[in-house]
């Protein structure tokens, strides 16, 4: 794995590194081999996974063939992360109290 450094900037690059290193699974596999795993314990972890894989699988097909709903999108919380909206100012809108 290789990551340039530009500039001396040497945080930017490891930041990267972490990224490359997490996409890869690197992190995990450190954390798994940091203890011995018994081969049968090894051998039902890996079917589980091959099962939550096939099982999101199957989820995202049958999205993207409309068989099922996607999921909403979850809220975002806090202030916008684009630099080109304001978050709202306006009050909130009061009920009318009948009389």
């Amino acid at each position: 794995m290789q990551v340039l450094v530009r500039d001396n900037n040497v945080d930017q690059a490891l930041r990267v590194l972490k990224k490359k290193m997490q996409r890869e699974g690197i992190f995990r596999e450190m954390k798994q081999r940091k203890a011995y795993e018994k081969p049968s314990v090894r051998k039902a972890r890996e079917k589980a996974e091959a099962v939550r894989r096939a099982r999101k699988q199957a989820r995202k097909t049958a999205i993207r063939e409309g068989l099922i709903a996607a999921p909403k999108p979850k809220p975002r919380v806090g202030a916008p992360r684009r630099p080109g909206l304001a978050p709202s100012t306006a009050p909130a809108a009061t009920p009318a109290a009948s009389a």
